[in-house]
C-alpha cells in the first residue's frame, strides 16, 4: 500500500478563515459583496463564480459538520441546537441571496458565453431555481426541515430490551435472522411494540410535513408538492410518466422472480404459512453471517478489498481512516441509518453507518465506500454544483461497487459455502429491494396527489400499495396495525421526500456494470472511474453512458437484467 498523501483544505481566496456562521453579521457583508459586483467581463464572471463557489462550498461543510456531529448523537444537545440555529435562523436569511445572485448570474451578458464541460447543467439548473424561488417558502422549509430533525431524534430514541440487554433497533433486527423461531418472533414483537409506541407522533409529524410541502408547492404555483419537487429536485432527465413506468416494469419483470424466492422460502421452511418475522432467517438453518466483529475489523476487510478492485478506491478509504472520517458502529443515541456526506472544501468525505457486525454491515459500508470514491474523483471540478450530484448518477457508483466487489468477496468469506450463501443473499436482495423501491415511490406519489387525506386513508393506501408489488405470502394477521405503519421506518420519506426511485434506477445501472465488469475488470472499472470524474457536468443518460450503461426503465430492458440475476443465482451451488 502506497504512501498517503492527505488532502488539506486548500487556501481560501474568499471567505475569511475565521469566519463564524452563526453570526449573521459576518455573512452578510460576503453575501453583499456577490451581489453588487459588476460583471463587465468574462474575466469577472469567472472571478465572482470563483469566490461563489467557495462560499457554497465553506457553508456545505460548516452545515455538514453540524448534521454529522448531530446524527453520531442525538442526544447531545448543544450539537442539536447548533445545526437547528443554522437551519432556522441563518438559511432562510441565506436562500433570499442564492435566488438574487442566481438571477444576477442569469442576466449577465457574459453568462450565455461560458464553455466547457458542466455550465450547461449548471445553468439550466439556476433557470429552474428561479422559477420556483419564493421568498415565503424559506420560512416554510426551515420548519420542514425542524420536523425532519425531529423524526430523526424520535427514530435515534427507539431502542428494546431483550434478554436484560438494551439494544437500537439496528441490533435488535440482528435477531431476525436468528434459526430459533421463537427468538425471531419475540423481538420482532418487541419491536413492533416500541415502533407503536411512536406510531401516532409518527403520522402527526408526516400530516404536518405534507401540509407544509403542499403549501411550498402552491406558493410557487404548481398543481402539487410532487410536481414542484421533481423541479426543484432538477430533474430534467425523466418524468413523472417515467416513474409510473418504472413501477409497471418493476411489477411485471421482478415481482414474479421475487415471489419464486418466496415459495422457496415457504417451501424450505416448511411452516405452512409464513409471519413477518420469517422473512430474513436463512433457509439452510444457520445462523445469520457474520463476516466481522467490530467496525475497525469491517473497515480493514473494506479497504483491502478496494484495494482489489482498484488501488485508487482502496487508497482514498485510507485516506478517510488516517483523517478520522468515520463513524461506523452502531450505539445508543446515534440516529438510524447511513450516510457519506461530501464536505465540498476538504474534499474528504464522512462515513457513518450503524455497524452490529452483519453481512448486510459490509454491503453497507461497501456502499458507502462506493459514494466516497465518487466524492474523491468529482472533486477537482472547477465549481462546487458541478460536484453536487443528482442520485440517480450518485448511488450508480454506490450500488454498482457492492456488486463488483462480490467478485472478490472470497478475501473475506474462506468457506465456500458461507461465500455462496453472501452471494446468493446479496443477488437475491438486489431484485428484492425493487419491489419496495418501487412501494415508496408510489407511496409518496399518493401523498402528494392526495393531500387533505386522512391518516386511516394514508394506511390504506400504504397496504394497497404494498400489495401491488408484493407476493402476497406473508400471513400479517397478528399485526394489523403494525403492517399499515411499517413505511414508517423509511426515513426518506421524512427527511429526504422523493428521493427513493434513484436507488431502483441505480440498481439497474448497477446491474449492468456489475455484468460488464465479470466480461472485462480493467475497462469496466475505467469506464466506472471516468463516469464518477463527470460529477454533475453531464446529463444522466450520458454520464450512464460513460460508466458503459444505458438509462432506461423499459419492460424489455429490465426484464433482461433481470434475466441475467437469474442465471447467476442458479449458478451459485
Amino acid at each position: 500500500m502506497s504512501t498517503l498523501e492527505i488532502p488539506v483544505k486548500p487556501k481560501r481566496n474568499f471567505v475569511p478563515e475565521d469566519i463564524n456562521w452563526n453570526n449573521w453579521d459576518e455573512v452578510e457583508p460576503l453575501l453583499e459583496d456577490l451581489l453588487n459586483r459588476k460583471l463587465d467581463s468574462m474575466d469577472s464572471l469567472k472571478k465572482w463564480l470563483q469566490d461563489r463557489s467557495e462560499m457554497e462550498a465553506v457553508v456545505a461543510e460548516d452545515v455538514g459538520r453540524r448534521y454529522i456531529k448531530m446524527t453520531v448523537d442525538t442526544s447531545d444537545e448543544e450539537a442539536a441546537k447548533n445545526y437547528e440555529y443554522f437551519v432556522t435562523e441563518i438559511n432562510p436569511k441565506i436562500s433570499p441571496y442564492d435566488d438574487k445572485l442566481n438571477r444576477k448570474l442569469n442576466d449577465c451578458s457574459f453568462t450565455q458565453e461560458l464553455t466547457g464541460d458542466g455550465y450547461q447543467i449548471y445553468l439550466r439548473g439556476i433557470a429552474s431555481a428561479i422559477e420556483i424561488y419564493r421568498d415565503e417558502n424559506n420560512e416554510l422549509a426551515a420548519k420542514d426541515a425542524q420536523l425532519g430533525q425531529k423524526y430523526g431524534a424520535v427514530s435515534g430514541k427507539q431502542s428494546i430490551t431483550y434478554n436484560g440487554e438494551e439494544m437500537t433497533m439496528q441490533k435488535a433486527g440482528t435477531f431476525l435472522k436468528s434459526t430459533d423461531r421463537e427468538v425471531r418472533k419475540e423481538v420482532f414483537d418487541l419491536v413492533a411494540e416500541r415502533r407503536m409506541q411512536d406510531a401516532d407522533e409518527m403520522d402527526q409529524i408526516l400530516t404536518e410535513m405534507v401540509k407544509i410541502r403542499t403549501q411550498i408547492g402552491k406558493n410557487a404555483d404548481f398543481e402539487n408538492y410532487r410536481d414542484y419537487k421533481f423541479k426543484a429536485m432538477g430533474r430534467f432527465d425523466y418524468s413523472v410518466q417515467d416513474c409510473f413506468d418504472f413501477h409497471s416494469s418493476i411489477e411485471s419483470e421482478i415481482v414474479p422472480i421475487v415471489k419464486t424466492f418466496t415459495e422457496e422460502r415457504l417451501e424450505k421452511l416448511g411452516y405452512g404459512e409464513l409471519k413477518p418475522y420469517d422473512t430474513a432467517v436463512s433457509l439452510d438453518g444457520k445462523p445469520p453471517l457474520k463476516p466481522f466483529e467490530t467496525g475497525e475489523e469491517m473497515l480493514q476487510k473494506t479497504i483491502e478489498l478496494f484495494y482489489k478492485i482498484d488501488p485508487y478506491c482502496g487508497e482514498r478509504l485510507e485516506i478517510m481512516k488516517a483523517m478520522k472520517h468515520l463513524d461506523l458502529e452502531s450505539k445508543k443515541g446515534k440516529a438510524p441509518g447511513g450516510y457519506n456526506y461530501p464536505l465540498y472544501e476538504i474534499g474528504v468525505p464522512f462515513i457513518f453507518m450503524n455497524s452490529v457486525g452483519l453481512q448486510r454491515d459490509l454491503v453497507t459500508m461497501i456502499h458507502e465506500g462506493g459514494h466516497a470514491v465518487h466524492s474523491f474523483l468529482s472533486r477537482e471540478l472547477e465549481l462546487t454544483p458541478f460536484k453536487s450530484l443528482t442520485s440517480e448518477i450518485a448511488e450508480l457508483a454506490s450500488m454498482s461497487m457492492e456488486l463488483i466487489s462480490m467478485e472478490h468477496w472470497d478475501d473475506i468469506y474462506d468457506n465456500k459455502e458461507d461465500l455462496t450463501r453472501a452471494k446468493k443473499e446479496q443477488l437475491q436482495g438486489v431484485l428484492d429491494v425493487l419491489p419496495w423501491v418501487a412501494t415508496v415511490d408510489a407511496f409518496q406519489h399518493w401523498l402528494y396527489e392526495n393531500p387533505a387525506h386522512t391518516v386511516e386513508e394514508r394506511h390504506e393506501a400504504w397496504l394497497v400499495i404494498s400489495t401491488r408489488f408484493s407476493s402476497n405470502m406473508v400471513d400479517w394477521t397478528d399485526y394489523p396495525d403494525y403492517r399499515q405503519v411499517t413505511w414508517q421506518k423509511q426515513l426518506h420519506i421524512y427527511e429526504v421526500p422523493f428521493y427513493y426511485i434513484e436507488y431502483g434506477m441505480a440498481q439497474l445501472g448497477a446491474i449492468a456494470m456489475w455484468r460488464n465488469y465479470k466480461k472485462d475488470p480493467k475497462k469496466t472499472m475505467e469506464q466506472y472511474k471516468a463516469a464518477l470524474s463527470l460529477g454533475y457536468t453531464k446529463s444522466i443518460p450520458e454520464v450512464y453512458e460513460t460508466a458503459g450503461v444505458k438509462f432506461d426503465f423499459s419492460g424489455e430492458y429490465i426484464g433482461e437484467l433481470a434475466a441475467f440475476v437469474k442465471k447467476e443465482l442458479a449458478q451459485l451451488k
